[in-house]
């Protein structure tokens, strides 16, 4: 069980403990967050409401950590990572179950986060030691102008403080996604869960202590956002900031990194020659796993006026086969994480209604649990054609043209990812250069990964990349060493003697 055995010191009482300097410890706030169930709608969980002063402390033991680590040799730096991914993998259960309770993910699920997190960590030590193992060398007369008078040896070095806000449909993996290559490159890191999924990451942060990380190098930090957040962000101590998913942000970023991920209306074009069969199959794991509240969810079906009814038929047929109840029950849609979620969802579907959408099945909500709902015949100046749902209904509109699909998904203010469905390569290349999006699935719905895989939004959708070169690259700098010589030298030219 969560907070029990193992992981029995991250716990006070009923309120959950934040780490610091190597430590698990209680807010002199004497304040707690509630954490919700989606599902029962009671609270599940408790954690410390951290104080602006102890955000203080900790960036000042994360700045001196920091040096120290640096210093460590690369190959004890993704020893010490290996150990964390272990320690995560043999006790997965704990953080599953935290996982169901706080953000209604169903079980099976669960544990695929968690154990799909492990996989990361060690990958991501793995490609660290490679990418960081080496460095370049350049000769001063490969620019014209110049003699071989000069050598130039450059590598990669820390950034410093990293700042990591993962979302709370992935704590743990999109978590682990930051501080795995954060250490790897020899930074410190400062988490900042979110409260729906803070438990999750509590237990996760605890497998790193485990694994003996110094003190001090990395931090998890709870609160409430109004509270907290803008001072985190804001803090001068953090030298690089990766965090995704909130589709406002308030840092002024001056001269630090950022990688933003911050969400997408993932559009899939359907052209009259696709197999309507996968098309249905993959709109039903695109825009219905997790209650459609994914990144890379399908948001919107763009089909060919052609094959728009046959292919509605078809996802109707598996939308009647979808299991709706709990998480612990792994049924394939659960509770959206919050009654604002839903309220928001609600006001996208009655807004859809009343413009004369169709509905392939009848709308039922109970608390925070909505039913799986495709909408038919929706049209351009229904809400739901451009707003993201994050949940578990799906919009169909109907094309009839290939570029009218283009021109639809390109119009919206989100760039994630799309898909393309189509037997004909030809034209799937050329639909994929022309959407303006990060990236472009061809017959398959839009997904995030594999982990190495890189992952980034256009316009709206984020900036940066992530996977995991892409994210080690973005937590380091190039340090750059020049040796002068005093006269030209060449590999084994003539007169070497009397140069000298």
């Amino acid at each position: 069980m969560a907070g029990t055995g193992l992981f029995a010191e991250i716990l006070d009482g009923e309120v959950y403990k934040y780490y610091a300097d190597g430590e698990w410890k209680t807010s002199s706030s004497g304040k707690s967050v509630a954490i919700m169930n989606p599902a029962t709608r009671k609270t599940q969980y408790k954690v410390q409401a951290c104080t602006q002063e102890e955000v203080n402390a900790v960036m000042e033991l994360a700045k001196s950590a920091q040096k120290s680590w640096a210093k460590t040799p690369l190959w004890k730096r993704a020893e010490l990572l290996h150990k964390a991914a272990a320690i995560l993998k043999d006790n997965k259960a704990p953080m599953a179950e935290s996982l169901v309770k706080e953000i209604a993910k169903p079980a099976k699920d669960s544990v695929t986060e968690v154990v799909r997190s492990g996989d990361l960590i060690s990958y991501c030590a793995e490609e660290g030691v490679r990418i960081l193992g080496e460095g370049k060398f350049l000769l001063s007369d490969s620019f014209p102008g110049n003699d071989r008078t000069k050598y130039c040896l450059t590598s990669k070095i820390p950034l410093g403080v990293v700042l990591a806000i993962p979302p709370f449909n992935y704590p743990v993996n999109l978590a682990v996604s930051k501080i795995a290559p954060a250490l790897i490159a020899g930074n410190s890191l400062v988490l900042k869960p979110p409260t729906q999924g803070a438990v999750s990451c509590l237990h996760m942060v605890h497998c790193f202590h485990l694994a003996g990380f110094p003190k001090g190098l990395i931090s998890c930090i709870t609160g409430k956002g109004s509270e907290i957040g803008d001072f985190l962000t804001m803090h001068p101590a953090v030298n690089c900031i990766r965090y995704i998913y909130i589709h406002t942000f308030n840092k002024t970023a001056g001269m630090i990194p950022l990688q933003m991920e911050l969400g997408g209306k993932d559009a899939c074009i359907v052209l009259d020659d696709a197999d309507l069969d996968l098309v249905a199959s993959n709109i039903i794991k695109g825009g219905f796993s997790y209650s459609g509240q994914r990144c890379t969810a399908v948001k919107v079906v763009l089909v060919m006026e052609s094959v728009a009814d046959e292919l509605v038929e078809k996802v109707k047929a598996k939308v009647a086969k979808l299991t709706v109840g709990p998480p612990e029950e792994n049924s394939d849609i659960t509770a959206v994480v919050s009654e604002s979620s839903a309220n928001f969802i609600e006001g996208l579907v009655m807004d859809a209604k009343e413009k004369g959408a169709t509905f392939c099945q009848e709308y039922k909500r109970e608390g925070n649990l909505i039913w799986p709902l495709l909408l038919d015949n929706v049209r351009p100046d229904m809400r739901i054609a451009w707003e993201e749902p994050f949940g578990p209904v799906v919009p169909v509109l109907r094309i009839n043209s290939v570029e009218e699909g283009i021109n639809h998904c390109n119009a919206s203010n989100f760039g994630l990812q799309g898909c393309v469905f189509t037997k004909d390569i030809n034209k799937a290349i050329l639909i994929s250069d022309a959407m303006e999006t990060g990236t472009v699935q061809i017959n398959s719905a839009p997904a995030r990964g594999p982990d190495h895989f890189p992952f980034q939004g256009l316009k709206d959708s984020g900036i940066g990349s992530q996977g995991v070169t892409n994210s080690i690259n973005l937590m380091t700098k190039v340090k750059t060493t020049v040796i002068n010589l005093p006269t030209p030298s060449y590999s084994m030219g003539d007169g070497f003697i009397s140069r000298l």
